[in-house]
């Protein structure tokens, strides 16, 4: 009998440790963007919206390629945290309209092989940074 990880949700990423631990990612078929004070600092139609179960069912994130995001307007910190699913993160505070806002993105910039989809891709803080989703036509 050969060995099988267990899955409880298919097509999802899972946690080898932890498979009640997974993500799924989806590709938007519309552009996004994120604004800052007003400040436009990322556009992409080729962002990917992850979603994730673990302690907890989380909001889903949206990943936006670096190629697509004003990383001038972003300030690297010196903050890193591991995730079990995903691995290491790199923070960034925002400069934009004379302004500086705290922890404001991250970025998977040392993924683990499974999560290698969103490595170097930059998400937002809802909570401090405006995401719009255009639906087709807007």
């Amino acid at each position: 009998m050969q060995d099988t990880p267990l899955t409880l949700v298919r097509d999802a990423i899972h946690n080898p440790a932890e498979p009640r631990h997974f993500m799924r990612l989806a590709r938007p078929a519309h552009r996004v963007t994120a604004s800052i004070a007003g400040v436009e600092v990322a556009s992409s139609t080729r962002a990917i919206k992850l979603k994730e179960v673990a302690r907890d069912v989380y909001d889903p994130v949206l990943y936006f390629p670096r190629e697509d995001v004003d990383m001038g307007k972003l300030v690297r910190l010196d903050k890193s945290t591991h995730c079990p699913l995903k691995g290491d993160t790199e923070y960034f505070d925002a400069e934009v309209a004379g302004q500086r806002i705290a922890e404001v993105a991250w970025s998977y910039d040392r993924t683990l092989p499974i999560a290698d989809a969103i490595k170097d891709y930059v998400a937002f803080d809802t909570r401090k940074v405006q995401i719009v989703e255009f639906t087709a036509g807007g």
